[in-house]
C-alpha cells in the first residue's frame, strides 16, 4: 500500500500539539525554536500547521494541531497536506495499540483518490512511518477493503455492469486459497430459482447474474453477507427523473460493502464459515422490462405485485435471503442501497440499521462506536405490515403511502428470512457528499467496519 513507509534518520517527526500544550512544549525548545512559532502565529489550533526548518533549510519537524486526539480522522488530513517525503513521516507520541492503529488506518483512508479517468501526473500522497504497537495487518486490510468499496461504488457503469461486478468478486477470491465462487448467469437463473433476480434483470442488455462465493472452515459459525448489486438503476419503467438517476452508478454500493467485508474477514482469517450472495442486475428499460402490476414469484415461495419497478433492491434481495436461511447460519447482514427514505431521515452519514435480533442490534451499536464507524437503529414496526398488502399476490413491494418507506422496506425483506434466524440489515448511502479529511467525496464504505467489528468480538479473534 502506498501510505506506509519505513522509518530512517531522514523521516520526519510530527508533533501532535493543541493550545493547551503548545506553551508547555515550547519552553523545552531552543529560542531559535520559540522564535520561529512565534513570528508564524502558530496557536496549535486544530487542524492548523507549521513546519520547522533544520539547520540547512530543510523542514526538521511538523507541528500539528490536534482537536480530538482519539478521533480515527485525528490525521487524515495529512496525507494530502505534506509534501512527499522520500523517508516519510512519524507521529512523534506514544500511543496504545488501539491508539496507534486508529491513527495509522485514519492516515490510510486520507491517502486515497480515484483518478482512473483523469489524464496527467498521479496524485500523489505522504507516506506515514506505521506506529510503534499498531497492527500493521488490520489497518493494510480495512484500508485496502475501504478502496475496494470506493472504488467500486465511483466506476461509472459503463465500465461496471453484473459481468464485470463479478469479475471483481472472482478477482477477490484468487486473493484466498481457501475461496471459491459460483456465479449463475442469465435464463439459468430460471432453471436454478432464482425467479426475482431474473425478473428485474431481464430488460436490460446486460444478462443479471447470482454470484456465491465461499469460505472458511464448515465447522465454524456459519456466517452469510449479501449485498444489492443493482450496476445501475434507471427506476425501470417508472422511469426516475434525471436528478434522482444522476448517483445511480451507486446503487450496487449493498455489493460493494459486502465485497469489502468479506476481504477483511478473510485476511484477518477470522474463524467463520463465510457465505457472500450477490444479486447482480441493472434495472433498465426494455421490451423485455418487468412492468408496474406484474406478479413475481421468488424463491421462497412467496409472490410479489410489483406496485414500483424503481424499488427493485428488495425484490432482488428477497431470493438472497431465501438462499441464505436456507443455510442456517448463525447470522445473516445484508447491505443495500435500498430507500431514500432512509437518507430523509438519517442523512448521508448515519445508515440505517435494522435488525430482529435486540442483543444483536445492541452489539452492533456498541462496535459501531468502537470503530467510529456510525449507525442509527430504526425499528421493524410489525404493524406497518398492513401497508404492503395486495389484494392479489403474497405482499407489495411497496407501501400503499408515502409514510415509513425505509421501515416498510426493511419489513418486506424480513418475509425472506427464515424465524429464528438472527438477522441484520443496513440500508446505507455508500457515498460522502463533500470531501471531508479522511472522507473524500464519492463512494464511501459506510457501516461495514462496524459489521466487521461485530463478527470478530461474537466468534473470535481471528488466527494469525
Amino acid at each position: 500500500m502506498n501510505f506506509l513507509s519505513k522509518k530512517s534518520a531522514k523521516s520526519i517527526p510530527i508533533t501532535p500539539i493543541n493550545s493547551g500544550t503548545l506553551k508547555d512544549w515550547l519552553e523545552k525548545q531552543d529560542k531559535a525554536t520559540q522564535g520561529w512559532v512565534s513570528a508564524s502565529g502558530f496557536t496549535g489550533a486544530a487542524g492548523s500547521m507549521l513546519a520547522l526548518p533544520g539547520k540547512n533549510g530543510a523542514v526538521e519537524r511538523v507541528l500539528y494541531g490536534v482537536g480530538d486526539e482519539n478521533s480515527l480522522y485525528t490525521y487524515a488530513d495529512l496525507p494530502a497536506r505534506l509534501p512527499k517525503n522520500k523517508a516519510g513521516y512519524y507521529i512523534d507520541k506514544k500511543m496504545d495499540e488501539t491508539r496507534a492503529t486508529q491513527a495509522a488506518l485514519g492516515w490510510a483512508l486520507g491517502s486515497y483518490h480515484f483518478g482512473q479517468y483523469k489524464s496527467g501526473k498521479k496524485k500523489e500522497f505522504a507516506e506515514l512511518v506505521l506506529p510503534e504497537n499498531s497492527d500493521k495487518k488490520s489497518v493494510q486490510s480495512t484500508a485496502e477493503a475501504v478502496f475496494l468499496v470506493r472504488d467500486l461504488v465511483n466506476t461509472p457503469a459503463n465500465d461496471l455492469g453484473p459481468e464485470e461486478l463479478a469479475n471483481a468478486a472472482r478477482n477477490l477470491v484468487k486473493g484466498f486459497k481457501k475461496a471459491n465462487i459460483k456465479i449463475i448467469v442469465g435464463e439459468d437463473l430460471l432453471k436454478q430459482n432464482y425467479p426475482a433476480v431474473y425478473a428485474v434483470g431481464k430488460g436490460s442488455p446486460r444478462k443479471p447474474r447470482f454470484i456465491d462465493i465461499r469460505w472458511g472452515d464448515k465447522k465454524h459459525p456459519r456466517v452469510t453477507l449479501i449485498g444489492k448489486g443493482v450496476c445501475f438503476d434507471t427506476g425501470g419503467l417508472n422511469l426516475k427523473p434525471g436528478n434522482a438517476m444522476a448517483l445511480m452508478k451507486k446503487d450496487m454500493g449493498g455489493a460493494a460493502h459486502v465485497l469489502g467485508l468479506a476481504h477483511m474477514i478473510m485476511a484477518q482469517n477470522l474463524p467463520v464459515c463465510l457465505r457472500v450472495l450477490i444479486p447482480a442486475v441493472e434495472n433498465s428499460t426494455g421490451g423485455n422490462s418487468y412492468r408496474p402490476s406484474d406478479i413475481i414469484k421468488t424463491r421462497k415461495g412467496i409472490s410479489v405485485e410489483v406496485g414500483d419497478t424503481d424499488a427493485e433492491g428488495r425484490i432482488i434481495l428477497a431470493d438472497a435471503l431465501a438462499e441464505a436461511s436456507a443455510g442456517k447460519p448463525a447470522l445473516i447482514i445484508d447491505f443495500a442501497t435500498l430507500t431514500g427514505a432512509a437518507r430523509v431521515a438519517l442523512g448521508p452519514d448515519l445508515p440505517a440499521l435494522f435488525s430482529n435480533d435486540d442483543k444483536l442490534a445492541n452489539a452492533l451499536l456498541e462496535s459501531s462506536a468502537a470503530v467510529e464507524d456510525p449507525l442509527w437503529r430504526l425499528p421493524l414496526w410489525q404493524p406497518y405490515k398492513e401497508m404492503l398488502s395486495s389484494k392479489i399476490a403474497d405482499t407489495n413491494n411497496i407501501s400503499g403511502g408515502g409514510h415509513a418507506g425505509a421501515i416498510t422496506a426493511a419489513l418486506f425483506l424480513e418475509k425472506f428470512v427464515d424465524k429464528g434466524i438472527s438477522w441484520v440489515h443496513i440500508d446505507t448511502f455508500a457515498w460522502n457528499p463533500s470531501s471531508r479529511p479522511g472522507r473524500p467525496e464519492g463512494g464511501e464504505a459506510l457501516g461495514m467496519r462496524s459489521c466487521y467489528q461485530l463478527i470478530k468480538k461474537r466468534f473470535g479473534k481471528g488466527q494469525s
